[in-house]
């Protein structure tokens, strides 16, 4: 700021002092006082920014961090979210396919294999429908039976009546299986279930039960849900 002085009179008339007095019209002391306050003020932000930049990077740091935690429980729920489709889908079908066997008065089967998926054994469940020439893929509803592969992680375990654990085919042989579980055009079927379990650990995720007449059940962890 540009400062010019002047003279000006005292309010004595008799002593005439001299009184240093700034452009702005205030005394000289006040000026001072006024830019020491400016000095002071700018000292008190830069400490002030210092402080924010801190709180700044710490707030930075916690939200990166927050953002990983989040990232990692989504893809894990979507993960568990996409095996319940799956496990649920095979229930959905196997009761539409039991309507549509007495329906045609064909019978349909389900088929559980081990496919080699560039050198890692996947388990994967498809539908079969008993024609005169043997078992193939059904005629119709080509979506609805579409082959379903099972995550990575994941195993299936089969037990029917009277067999402990069936034993999986594994896929690309030269003489297809034929279909494990059976669903009569008279609407019956062989009792049995499936485990979903991890590879790592073995762990029960889901148990898929059904009756001779077909009635299939979902156990999350092998448990009966209580009702609400």
């Amino acid at each position: 700021m540009w400062i010019s002085t002047r003279w000006a009179p005292t309010a004595c008339p008799v002593v005439k002092g001299r009184t240093w007095i700034l452009a702005t019209g205030k005394h000289r002391a006040d000026g001072l006082w006024e830019v020491l306050n400016i000095h002071l003020m700018r000292h008190s932000t830069l400490v002030q920014r210092g402080f924010s930049l801190l709180e700044l990077l710490v707030t930075l740091f916690v939200v990166v961090l927050i953002t990983s935690l989040v990232t990692l429980n989504v893809g894990s729920g979507s993960g568990d979210i996409r095996l319940e489709a799956k496990v649920r889908n095979l229930a959905d079908v196997a009761g539409f396919a039991l309507d549509e066997a007495q329906m045609l008065g064909l019978d349909y089967g389900l088929l559980l294999q081990r496919v080699d998926v560039d050198g890692e054994v996947l388990y994967t469940y498809s539908w079969r429908e008993r024609r005169p020439a043997g078992w193939q893929l059904p005629g119709s509803g080509k979506d609805v039976f579409a082959e379903q592969q099972m995550p990575p992680e994941i195993e299936l375990h089969l037990e029917l009546e009277n067999v402990p654990v069936a034993e999986l085919s594994i896929a690309g042989g030269e003489v297809e299986a034929p279909p494990q579980v059976v669903l009569y055009a008279s609407g019956e079927t062989t009792p049995g279930a499936i485990e979903v379990r991890r590879r790592d650990n073995s762990e029960l995720l889901w148990r898929v039960e059904w009756d001779l007449l077909g009635r299939f059940e979902l156990l999350r962890r092998g448990e009966v849900e209580e009702a609400l």
